[in-house]
Formats: C-alpha cells, sequence, structure tokens
C-alpha cells in the first residue's frame, strides 16, 4: 500500500485509538501532525501510553482544549470517546470544513445532534463519516435499502461483564446470571439513547437501513460466551439477508468488539488513498 501521511487528530485515546493506531502504523500510515484531545484528568495517562507511538521525527502530542486540538490543523479527525464527545465537539470539528469520523455514532439517535451535525457539515464544506464499528453487511444493506426494504433486526449478545454500569443492572443480576438473558427489546433509538457505550452498532445498522423507530434491537447478556456477538436479519426486495458475527472483545474493554478499532482504521486509510473498498 506503500506510505501513506496525513494530519490526524483524534477526540479520546483508550482501547478502539490503541487498536485503531496500531492497524495504521502497520499499513503504512505516516502522521506529520497527530493530536489527541482528551479530558485533563486522562492527560498525564495518555502520554504515558502512547509514548511508544513515535514514527520517524513524528511524536504523538496530547492537549486538553479544544483550540489547542484545532490549532494543529488536522486534515480529518476520528472520535473514539463517547457519545458527549461528539456532542461537545462535532459540529465545530465540521463547521471548520475537517472531515469527522465519528465511533460514538448512537449520538445521532438524538435528532438535534444530528441535524446540527449536518448543519455543520454543508456549512464547513465536509462531511461526517460513520463508522460500522464491530458490525459488517453495511454496503449490502444500503443497497437493500434502495430496494424497499420491509424489516430489520439486530441481536447483540455480550458476556455480563460488558454491560456493568448499565442499566442492565437494573434488571438483572449479572453476577448470577446462569441462562442468556433478553433485556432489552425495542427500537434502536432507544437502545442507541439508553446503552451509549454499548450500542452503536444498533445505530449504524438504523442509519444504513429503515431508520432508528422502525428497526427492532434486543440486547442479550450471555454467560456462555466470552466475546461480542452480533446478528443482523434483514428483507427486502433484492435479497434476504442473515449474518452472525463473533467479534473478540477488547482485552481492556469488555463492552468494544476489537473490530470496531479496524473499522475507524479503514475509514481513515479510504480518506488518504487512491482506491476506496
Amino acid at each position: 500500500m506503500g506510505c501513506m501521511r496525513v494530519n490526524m487528530g483524534v477526540i479520546g485515546c483508550g482501547a478502539m485509538a490503541a487498536t485503531m493506531m496500531q492497524a495504521l502504523y502497520a499499513a503504512g500510515m505516516r502522521f506529520p501532525t497527530l493530536t489527541f484531545l482528551v479530558p485533563q484528568g486522562s492527560a498525564e495517562r495518555v502520554r504515558d501510553r502512547i509514548g511508544t507511538w513515535q514514527e520517524g521525527d513524528t511524536c504523538p502530542t496530547v492537549v486538553t482544549t479544544y483550540d489547542a486540538f484545532m490549532a494543529a490543523r488536522p486534515d480529518i479527525v476520528v472520535e473514539c470517546a463517547s457519545q458527549q464527545a461528539v456532542t461537545m465537539y462535532g459540529a465545530d470539528v465540521l463547521a471548520a470544513g475537517v472531515p469527522l469520523v465519528l465511533a460514538s455514532v448512537g449520538a445521532l439517535a438524538d435528532d438535534d445532534v444530528r441535524t446540527s451535525l449536518q448543519r455543520a457539515a454543508s456549512f464547513g464544506g465536509t462531511r461526517y463519516l460513520v463508522a460500522p464499528g464491530a458490525i459488517g453487511a453495511l454496503d449490502v444493506l444500503v443497497a437493500a435499502r434502495l430496494s424497499g426494504l420491509r424489516e430489520v433486526i439486530y441481536h447483540s449478545r455480550k458476556p455480563p461483564q460488558a454491560w456493568r454500569g448499565t442499566l442492565a443492572e437494573q434488571k438483572m443480576s449479572l453476577d448470577t446470571l446462569s441462562v442468556p438473558e433478553v433485556f432489552f427489546d425495542g427500537t434502536a433509538r432507544a437502545a442507541a439513547l439508553d446503552y451509549p457505550k454499548n450500542a452503536n452498532v444498533a445505530a449504524a445498522i438504523a442509519l444504513a437501513g429503515v431508520g432508528f423507530e422502525k428497526t427492532r434491537v434486543r440486547l442479550i447478556a450471555d454467560p456462555g460466551i466470552t466475546g461480542n456477538i452480533h446478528e443482523i436479519v434483514f428483507d427486502s426486495g433484492c435479497t434476504t439477508v442473515s449474518i452472525r458475527l463473533e467479534g473478540r472483545a477488547s482485552p481492556d474493554n469488555p463492552r468494544t468488539s476489537q473490530t470496531a478499532g479496524y473499522s475507524l482504521a479503514r475509514l481513515v486509510i479510504n480518506h488518504v488513498t487512491c482506491e476506496v473498498i
């Protein structure tokens, strides 16, 4: 693929960002400037973490304010932090004319946030890119939508520990769960808003398919698995599709499939390469 160069800004620096950076460096990507925007309380920890990421003469920079972040003049910004980060910074990045890759796609379940990003992108003459995250087949889903989608169903099955710190804890005892349990059955909008750290895939599927209200989502805690399983079923005028993906959870964050970081890397590569797949 050769050496590709881009000035990049990254919002957040957790497990997903680490996977993305490893993939980009392995693909031959180099960064004249590479800047991470993180909360003040995380800055020193992040500086220690990325200390080994230096390539050539470029050393990553960690900042804690938006102004310092944009002063680095990034060619592309990748958000891999939270829905709150999308709300805080997304519109400003786009209004400045910088393309934005979104990992926390669930933020778009809020119509006000989505409208704000669309208007900012139009003003800045740029666009935001929705990362598929842990799921595949979104290209087929978008194509099927053009032929008339009749139904889209998504099941997210994760081990109990992946649901800690969420509303699932109010609905069951995660510590004593012995059989799989469906604790949420509703719309993609409700899933994305109620489970912001776990249901970004539901939002991506809704955006690609029949929308947030018509996409049916089931969230499942399963003590018999160690990874994250994603199942999507849809039917249209041109195809009937049933896909099951068994992702390996990030060792640093059981809520996140490792695939999510690689999907971000793919979008960054597509931004700079002449061949887009």
